[in-house]
């Protein structure tokens, strides 16, 4: 395998656009394909790769409106864990685990993967308890996390400040060790040079305008401002805006959207050696290996498609990571900015086909889009590919809303939803 430091993956990532250029972004699509994904973020590429690479189906374009990476999957913080509450949860984040840890040697690309670890904190009784009803269920189903006493907690991360005296005292924390972080860019080049070698076409600058049926029904391709696309089946997965895309095809999901914001400070030194989040102070952070801190905050109160976000929502994320770091609080921050995520009302994905025969969405992934990536991509191809569900994602009907079979998750996303 080659590996890449930060500076020549950026370059090796350059040097791979620029000969891509050729094959996807230049050259009219063709008439037909087998398989149409729209939306060319880490899920859309990764089920192109695995429809390719499992099921041999490479008949398959990937539509991206804008450039490759460009949305969600460029706005991320890159957090990784499978610590969820219920048993659907720890299935699909854990098997994306999974497929994180040999992700590098699979795509032969360093999406610069560390499991570094992801601690959350518990700064009330009811917090302490919380967290460890999380652990037991965790532990029950397979996934490893464990408890943290105070001056444990700062023995993982010595930043931490625990002093009785803080606002928000630290009680102690749940730890998964297996959680880290990725390289959300490296992560979609990655995937689109292995769909790509497998005869998969990307195509970018292609914005999808209408979705087209048959007298029976079935989807039979896609109006783009490139043309009409004809597609045997078509998967929907572009975070953000899916309740548009849904509606050309006459179907409403129970999804919102809302801004999430982030941001990062100026690089320095190695000082922060894992992830930590607190849903009582609504933030979280990490150290990339540009050595920036990576700072999450919240999503807003208010539905929109704004990639801004409010200034408040930022503003209290930082009094938070000032009050549990204070070695921060002369760091300056560089920059900031939205994602839009798609939320449903037990703050679960969809991962299903629709009722329009041939069509396919994925979506609803709130916060915790990034670190399903491969698991996402893994099941939603192989759902495309048999017209049914993989055992991991079959609890992830559009179904469950009018059964009430939800899969609510509001307290595992670890920051204000």
């Amino acid at each position: 395998m080659r590996r890449f430091s930060g500076f020549a993956l950026a370059r090796e990532a350059v040097r791979a656009h620029r000969g891509w250029g050729r094959q996807w972004g230049s050259p009219e699509p063709r008439e037909s394909y087998d398989v149409v994904i729209v939306g060319a973020g880490g899920h859309g590429l990764a089920t192109a790769y695995y429809l390719a690479r499992e099921h041999g189906i490479t008949n398959v374009a990937v539509l991206e409106k804008g450039w490759l990476g460009g949305g969600n999957t460029g706005r991320n913080t890159t957090i990784i864990r499978s610590n969820y509450l219920h048993e659907e949860s720890a299935g699909i984040y854990d098997h994306a685990v999974r497929l994180w840890e040999d992700l590098s040697q699979d795509l032969n690309y360093n999406v610069m993967f560390s499991q570094r670890g992801v601690m959350m904190l518990a700064h009330s009784v009811h917090d302490r308890q919380v967290a460890m009803r999380h652990i037991h269920a965790n532990r029950l189903n397979g996934v490893d996390n464990e408890w943290l006493e105070p001056e444990a907690a700062r023995a993982w991360c010595p930043p931490l400040n625990i002093a009785r005296s803080a606002r928000y005292p630290v009680l102690g924390a749940a730890l998964q060790r297996r959680g880290g972080t990725a390289r959300h860019d490296a992560v979609a080049w990655g995937y689109a040079r292995a769909a790509s070698s497998r005869g998969v076409h990307i195509i970018e600058n292609c914005e999808v305008t209408g979705i087209a049926r048959a007298g029976n029904g079935h989807v039979k391709g896609v109006d783009t401002t490139r043309g009409f696309i004809g597609a045997g089946k078509i998967g929907v997965v572009a975070a953000g805006h899916t309740s548009v895309l849904m509606r050309m095809a006459d179907l409403r999901l129970p999804i919102m959207s809302y801004p999430l914001q982030a941001l990062v400070s100026e690089p320095v030194k190695p000082c922060f050696p894992c992830v930590v989040m607190s849903n009582a102070v609504h933030g979280y952070i990490s150290q990339s290996d540009k050595g920036e801190l990576v700072i999450g905050a919240g999503t807003d109160q208010y539905t929109s498609y704004s990639q801004a976000g409010s200034l408040a929502v930022i503003q209290h994320t930082l009094d938070a990571i000032c009050e549990l770091f204070p070695m921060f609080t002369r760091l300056k921050m560089m920059r900031s900015w939205g994602g839009v995520v798609d939320v449903t009302p037990d703050r679960s994905p969809i991962i299903a086909k629709t009722p329009v025969p041939g069509l396919y969405v994925n979506c609803g992934w709130g916060t915790g889009g990034f670190k399903a990536t491969p698991g996402s991509g893994h099941v939603f191809a192989h759902t495309i590919a048999n017209d049914n569900p993989h055992p991991v994602n079959a609890g992830f009907t559009l179904e469950r809303f009018s059964t009430g079979a939800l899969i609510d998750e509001a307290a595992a996303a670890a920051v204000m939803h």
